[in-house]
């Protein structure tokens, strides 16, 4: 007589499932491995045992490991690489089980029909295949089988008003919408004539005319600040945290003693421009006590720790990763992160303890670098000064805050400055000294003056320590 099968153990289980993500249940499983009704109650035993012990999850009667895509993913095309790929991520993820959802790369097949074009903002199926990239982040890659909403199209342009209440929309970037954008009556949402507006595309109209609606009253196009808006608008400048980042943000703690050494008595101070917002690098210096360096000096450049909040593959490190940088206006910044870090947990405000790594450096009485060591620290600034404030008061017109700091930290700093010249003056690099042209707005936004400020000892002491410290 035939031997009847065996029944599998965990490790064939799991393997079989992994060699099908997405694609078997149990009856798969059974019928894979030849088993009978009879045999199918200690199927079913050990599949709860693994699902108990975290090693297998069900998701739609599908079976898979812990983490794994499905075969077919509902997914959010959120950006584009550096080679101009769109990203996606899974639709629904447990981050709180599984960790941080893993990017899938959107393939687009040559000949690809319109249902497998998609664009950012879109939610999509995808066909999920292993990307089989060693060392690639990315592990997965994606076809699209179906779109299953589009983003929607937003036209930023200035309103011209009818008498009928409605009027039409004449969009900043016309590349993106040929012709003006038909606003029906009530839904101009209070608009003026000439205001700046962003409004969403409802529906083609007849003759090729775009029926929309105003959802976002910019104000005014004689206003300055309406520039800044186009700008971020017209080159698609991420400028709202979705509420998951902002979460991530507020939840974050302050730094604490924990894996840090403690220098919050090592007055460091933040010296930045005057109309600065966070301060995120301090300095200090004072002569080399080490009889062997006489004239030397002891140079110290301490760094926020962003890395502290911004952990890697968390919502704030991927809009981060989206962003690149902040972007400066003449009358906002359009930050990399949410002010809750870049303002206050990263900005080393003057007697608040901040979490910092920080870089002690020796150097010789004529600049050169002898050693340097790196620390992980909390510290706590002594002051926050600008630029011609510190400037002052080496020149003899201390104030109330540079007074008691001038001889025990602004002079050594002065004295390390002008060490750390000797060696540049030695090396003799290419020095482009160029003029920085600001721009003054009035309390109305409109534009004041454009000045070029005086360019101060202060400005290049600061620098000289970020290139020595770089």
């Amino acid at each position: 007589s035939r031997k009847p099968p065996a029944i599998p153990s965990k490790a064939d289980i799991l393997a079989f499932i992994g060699s099908h993500p997405g694609k078997v249940g149990t009856r798969e499983v059974a019928r894979a491995f030849g088993l009978k009704n009879a045999d199918r109650a200690e199927l079913k035993r050990i599949l709860r045992e693994l699902s108990d012990e975290g090693q297998v999850e069900s998701r739609r009667r599908m079976l898979h490991h812990p983490g794994a895509l499905p075969a077919v993913t509902l997914a959010e095309i959120t950006a584009r690489d550096s080679d101009g790929e769109l990203i996606a991520v899974p639709a629904e993820w447990d981050e709180d089980v599984h960790g941080a959802p893993p990017k899938i790369r959107i393939v687009v097949p040559r000949r690809a029909r319109p249902h497998e074009v998609a664009g950012i903002g879109d939610r999509a199926l995808l066909k999920i295949e292993e990307a089989g990239e060693e060392g690639d982040v990315i592990r997965h890659t994606g076809r699209v089988t179906k779109i299953i909403d589009r983003a929607k199209e937003r036209v930023l342009g200035i309103f011209r008003a009818l008498p009928d209440g409605g009027g039409r929309v004449m969009p900043v970037d016309k590349k993106r919408l040929g012709s003006e954008l038909v606003i029906p009556a009530g839904g101009a949402s209070n608009a003026r004539d000439g205001d700046l507006v962003g409004a969403s595309l409802v529906r083609q109209g007849r003759a090729g005319l775009s029926i929309g609606r105003i959802d976002e009253n910019l104000g005014s196009l004689k206003n300055e600040r309406a520039i800044s808006l186009i700008a971020i608008h017209a080159h698609d400048i991420p400028h709202v945290f979705s509420r998951e980042v902002i979460a991530e943000a507020d939840a974050a703690k302050p730094a604490d003693l924990a894996g840090r050494e403690d220098w919050r008595d090592l007055p460091l101070i933040t010296i930045d421009p005057i109309d600065a917002k966070d301060h995120d690098d301090a300095v200090h210096a004072l002569p080399d006590p080490d009889a062997n360096n006489r004239g030397g000096f002891v140079i110290t450049v301490a760094i926020a720790d962003v890395a502290h909040y911004v952990r890697p593959g968390s919502a704030l490190d991927r809009e981060a990763l989206t962003r690149g940088n902040s972007v400066y206006f003449p009358d906002r910044v359009v930050p990399m992160l949410p002010e809750r870090i870049s303002n206050d947990l990263c900005s080393l405000k003057p007697g608040e303890p901040r979490g910092a790594l920080a870089v002690r450096m020796i150097v010789d009485k004529q600049g050169r670098k002898r050693s340097h060591t790196f620390h992980r620290v909390l510290m706590r600034s002594a002051a926050k000064l600008h630029y011609a404030q510190a400037q002052a008061a080496i020149d003899g017109r201390a104030d109330d805050v540079t007074g008691p700091l001038l001889s025990s930290v602004l002079q050594p700093l002065y004295a390390a400055y002008e060490a750390l010249k000797r060696a540049r003056a030695d090396r003799a690099p290419l020095d482009l000294d160029l003029p920085e042209r600001k721009i003054l707005l009035t309390p109305e936004g409109t534009v004041d003056r454009v000045i070029i400020p005086p360019r101060l000892d202060a400005h290049k002491l600061i620098e000289e320590f970020m290139i020595l410290a770089n």
